[in-house]
């Protein structure tokens, strides 16, 4: 940084040339793309479908507009595009508007070079600081956006209001030369979409009668969810047709995406005091709960289920059981998968629903969600229960059901220790059995939570039955349970 010119007259026999911020986009890509180097990294499930089109619209120069749900990582997108600038552009010391010394835009750049020449001084902007963010309210104006008249600083320089030097300049042009993103475009009330147009197209910014011929150099970023254009607006036509590209975002199409997406953004979660082992089948549900949403008669598919779900559901399923951990003095322990019901309060709060959802209540529609993610994974693991069975055919899981008919049951207790947790399961010898012969491969660490799967699957599919109390659960058979009510 020392070595740096530190006036226009060094700047001049350095070899700078002035460059524009959609080209240095679009030479900084073209060099990783040619050195193999992952444009977007930290984007995962996006690689055949929306990088290459985002790549495709900065190698076109266009202002793009990224049209998707709720949780696609349309901003981190965004974000990331800051690591593809120059990582230090030269700027007019003082300018409001990051002007660049070989080409000045601004009243104040253009005096201060005219007045200083070769010794006008510059400073070096990094990259971190050329991203502006603007989330689009109802209440957002021209004045927020654009600029408005100053009338402090007019009675200041002793000015009147035909002098443009008391504009003061609104976000856009502050971040001229810079990355600027406009969050949920549709939200922004028309008649400010209309003063966008000619900042897109020609560079003109008009402010209360002044129009000033501002070649503003913005390379320009919008998000929309498809559900604004019906619920709350929608980006009028015009302005439109003058963003060059439109990006479709989506949510990831399977389960070993969507958990790397959930581990990278729940990595701060590895700094905990306790060690809490989390087994690879407790991430699988987490995630298919999200795909069991997104399909869901209860949950409204056009407000989309984002990916943040899952992450404070991963978040809150660690911190269940490090609760548990607290209380029982223990340094380290393993998620049940009767810690799953600690996800609850994660999942009520990002889902939409419809009617019939609103009826049956936010809770049972995320205990119906854990339930179907349950039952769509079980037969990933374990034979597929049938209803109809040939005569002399017995079940898989006869025993273990037989083993409840005769009278025997089991108590869960939500505060019990690792060790008692799983000697109360491998008193079920029959399923021990079971999980041994379908999933030989077992760790000592995930036969507990495996055991208790089948259990839960068994119940969801009407095979046993269970009974919550306070801080218990209580596996039976579905007869005694029946016989118990009545």
């Amino acid at each position: 940084m020392n070595t740096k010119p530190k006036t226009l007259g060094e700047l001049k026999t350095s070899g700078y040339s002035h460059k524009s911020i959609k080209d240095e986009l679009r030479d900084n890509l073209i060099q990783s793309l040619r050195s193999g180097k992952a444009t977007f990294p930290g984007i995962h499930g996006y690689e055949s479908t929306v990088i290459p089109q985002l790549e495709r619209a900065i190698l076109s120069k266009h202002n793009i507009n990224l049209l998707g749900l709720r949780g696609q990582g349309k901003t981190r997108i965004a974000r990331l595009m800051v690591q593809l600038l120059d990582e230090y552009i030269p700027v007019v010391e003082g300018s409001e508007l990051n002007d660049d010394p070989l080409m000045p835009i601004s009243r104040f750049a253009k005096d201060l070079i005219n007045k200083e020449g070769d010794n006008t001084p510059i400073i070096w902007l990094h990259r971190e600081e050329r991203f502006f963010e603007k989330l689009a309210t109802p209440d957002v104006t021209i004045a927020d956006l654009i600029g408005d008249i100053d009338p402090i600083k007019a009675a200041n320089l002793k000015l009147n209001y035909a002098d443009e030097r008391v504009l003061h300049f609104g976000m856009i042009p502050r971040a001229n030369r810079s990355i600027f993103v406009i969050n949920e475009l549709p939200d922004l009330q028309a008649r400010i979409q209309v003063a966008l147009f000619n900042i897109l197209e020609e560079g003109d910014i008009q402010i209360r009668g002044f129009k000033l011929r501002i070649p503003l150099d913005i390379q320009f970023v919008f998000t929309a969810n498809p559900e604004d254009y019906t619920n709350r607006g929608s980006i009028v036509t015009p302005l439109k047709d003058r963003i060059g590209s439109q990006i479709l975002t989506h949510y990831s199409s399977d389960i070993e995406t969507a958990k790397k997406i959930t581990g990278q953004e729940a990595s701060k979660l590895e700094s905990r005091l306790f060690n809490v082992y989390v087994p690879e089948l407790a991430k699988d549900i987490i995630e298919q709960i999200a795909f069991e949403a997104r399909r869901s008669e209860y949950v409204d598919y056009k407000s989309g289920v984002s990916a943040r779900m899952s992450i404070t559901a991963y978040e809150n399923l660690v911190s269940t059981a490090e609760r548990r951990a607290l209380l029982n003095n223990e340094k380290k322990t393993t998620v049940r998968f009767s810690d799953l019901m600690g996800m609850i309060p994660s999942i009520t709060g990002k889902v939409e629903l419809v009617y019939e959802g609103e009826q049956e209540g936010s809770s049972f529609v995320a205990n119906h969600l854990i339930s179907q993610a349950t039952k769509t994974l079980f037969t990933s693991y374990f034979p597929k229960i049938q209803k109809l069975k040939k005569k002399g055919e017995d079940s898989p899981y006869a025993e273990i059901v037989n083993w409840f008919l005769e009278g025997n049951s089991i108590e869960l207790s939500d505060h019990s220790s690792d060790k008692e947790h799983a000697r109360v399961l491998e008193s079920i010898q029959p399923l021990k059995d079971l999980v041994l012969q379908y999933q030989a491969r077992v760790s000592k660490e995930d036969l507990p939570f495996f055991m208790e799967f089948v259990l839960w699957a068994l119940v969801d599919l009407k095979q046993l039955s269970k009974k919550r109390s306070d801080d218990k659960i209580l596996f039976n058979d579905g007869i005694d349970s029946l016989i118990s009510e009545l």
